[in-house]
C-alpha cells in the first residue's frame, strides 16, 4: 500500500506514515465540514430579514448535532452537523447535504447490488466492504443487509404494481445473463425492457427473471407491461431471440410497432460464421452499412458484401439478408434517433460490469434476488441516463410525421384536389 510520510519538525526521529486512503478520507471530512457550514450560511443569509417582534431573527444558528458516522466511498467519516432553529410557522430547515437519519451515501448502497450480482453472499458484504472502503463497517452489517434486500424487493413489488402513465416512442429488449447468481442453468437469464418517452427520457420497464429467451417468458413480460397502462411503442429493438419476435408479432399491442435488429448483435452472428481471416474486410463492410446515411447506401455495401462472400460462406450472408428489413427499419426514423436504435447498447452497458465476467460461486443466488438486484442496479444508473439525440423530434414522430433516409419527408396539398 503507497504511504506518505510526513516528518514532524517538532519531534525528531518521529515520523507520521499516512496511507492515501487515510488522507483520502481526511480531506472529505474536511470537505464536508465546510459544505455544511457554507449551506447554513447561505441558509442564515437568505432569511436574513425574517424577524420577530422586538427585532429578533427568526432563523438562528442553533449549536450542532450528535456526531453520527457516515460511510462514504472515502471510507467512514465523523460529522457534527450544524443546526439551524426556524421558528417561522410551517418551516424547518433540512441539510440537502447531509438529511437526518442519513448512515450511508446513496453511492455505497448501489454497491451492493454489483457485489451480489457477481457472485457474493450478503454473509461476505461486510468484509468485502471493509477492504473497498476501510474500517470497520458498522453501517452494513449482515442485519442491515438483509432489511436493504427486503426493502427493495418490496420497492420492486411496488414498482411492477404502479401504472404507466407516459407514453413511450421506442422500446429496448433483450435477455440478460447473468449466470453469476441465478445458478448453473445456463438457460436462466433476465429480461429487460427500458424505454424512451415523449420528452426523449429514457427510462426502465421492466425487469424479469425468464427462461431461454422463450417466447412464453416474452408474452409473460409484455402482457405485465400492457395491464399495467403500455400504449404501442412505434419501434422495438432487439437482437435475433426467436421468443421475443414470436412474442411481439402475435400481440394485438404491437400490430403497428416496427421491428427493429441490433445491428451489433448481428455483425457478431456474422463474423461467427467466417473464417478469422476475412473477418476484418466484413466487419468493415457491415460498419458501412450501419452508418450509411441512406438505405440505397446500405444496400450498396450489402451487394458488396454478397459478390465478395456468397459463393463461399453463403452461411454469412443469408445470416444477414434474412433480417435486412429489420436492420434498416431506423432509415425511416429521424437520423438523430439512429445513434439509439440502431442497437440494444443501452442495455447491454448497463450489465457490463458484470455479465459473464466471474466465476460461478457455489450455491445459485435467488431468482427474486437476481430481479432485485438488477432492478435496483438500473434504477440507480437510471437517474444518471440522458435524453436522447434528436428528442425534440419526437412529437412529429408521434404525429405521424413520415421520415425517408432520416430526413422529414414535407407533405404536399394537391390545390387541384382542394379546388
Amino acid at each position: 500500500m503507497l504511504k506518505l510520510i510526513l516528518s514532524d519538525s517538532n519531534r525528531s526521529g518521529n515520523d507520521q506514515e499516512l496511507t492515501l486512503d487515510q488522507i483520502a478520507r481526511q480531506g472529505a471530512q474536511e470537505l464536508l465540514k465546510k459544505a455544511l457550514a457554507e449551506e447554513v450560511n447561505t441558509y442564515l443569509q437568505d432569511h436574513e430579514t425574517s424577524k420577530a417582534e422586538g427585532g429578533k431573527h427568526l432563523v438562528v444558528k442553533n449549536g450542532k448535532g450528535k456526531q453520527r458516522t457516515i460511510l462514504t466511498g472515502s471510507g467512514e467519516l465523523k460529522v457534527e452537523a450544524p443546526r439551524i432553529n426556524d421558528r417561522r410557522v410551517g418551516k424547518k430547515f433540512t441539510s440537502k447535504i447531509l438529511p437526518p437519519y442519513l448512515r450511508k451515501s446513496p453511492n455505497v448502497e448501489s454497491v451492493l447490488p454489483i457485489l451480489y450480482l457477481k457472485g457474493l453472499s450478503a454473509n461476505t458484504f461486510s468484509e468485502a466492504l471493509e477492504e473497498l472502503f476501510g474500517g470497520q463497517v458498522k453501517g452494513l452489517s449482515k442485519s442491515t443487509i438483509h432489511a436493504l434486500k427486503s426493502s427493495w424487493e418490496k420497492d420492486l413489488d411496488t414498482w411492477r404494481a404502479s401504472q404507466i402513465e407516459e407514453r413511450f416512442v421506442y422500446l429496448w429488449a433483450d435477455g440478460v445473463h447473468v449466470k453469476v447468481r441465478l445458478g448453473e442453468d445456463k438457460k436462466l437469464c433476465l429480461l429487460v425492457v427500458m424505454g424512451v418517452t415523449e420528452s426523449g427520457e429514457k427510462k426502465l420497464l421492466a425487469v424479469h427473471a425468464g427462461y431461454r429467451e422463450s417466447k412464453t417468458s416474452w408474452n409473460e413480460v409484455f402482457s405485465d407491461l400492457e395491464r399495467r397502462g403500455l400504449r404501442a411503442p412505434l419501434a422495438i429493438v432487439g437482437d435475433g431471440a426467436l421468443g421475443l419476435w414470436a412474442c411481439t408479432g402475435e400481440m394485438k399491442l404491437f400490430k403497428k410497432t416496427k421491428e427493429l435488429r441490433c445491428w451489433v448483435h448481428k455483425m457478431g452472428n456474422v463474423l461467427d460464421k467466417l473464417p478469422k481471416r476475412t473477418q476484418p474486410r466484413a466487419k468493415s463492410l457491415l460498419q458501412d452499412m450501419m452508418n450509411a446515411e441512406t438505405e440505397n447506401d446500405a444496400y450498396k455495401s450489402r451487394k458488396v458484401f454478397e459478390a465478395e462472400l456468397h459463393e463461399k460462406f453463403p452461411k454469412a450472408v443469408d445470416c444477414l439478408t434474412k433480417d435486412w428489413k429489420a436492420l434498416t427499419g431506423h432509415f425511416s426514423f429521424p437520423a438523430k434517433h439512429w445513434l439509439h436504435i440502431r442497437t440494444t447498447n443501452p442495455i447491454e452497458s448497463m450489465f457490463a460490469t458484470v455479465k459473464l465476467r466471474t466465476k460461478v460461486t457455489k450455491g445459485a443466488g435467488s431468482l427474486k434476488m437476481a430481479e432485485t438486484m438488477a432492478f435496483k442496479l438500473m434504477k440507480e444508473a437510471e437517474k444518471k441516463w440522458r435524453r436522447i439525440r434528436g428528442h425534440d423530434e419526437i412529437k412529429k414522430v408521434l404525429e405521424g410525421a413520415v421520415y425517408k433516409d432520416g430526413k422529414l419527408v414535407e407533405a404536399k396539398i394537391d390545390q387541384q384536389e382542394i379546388a
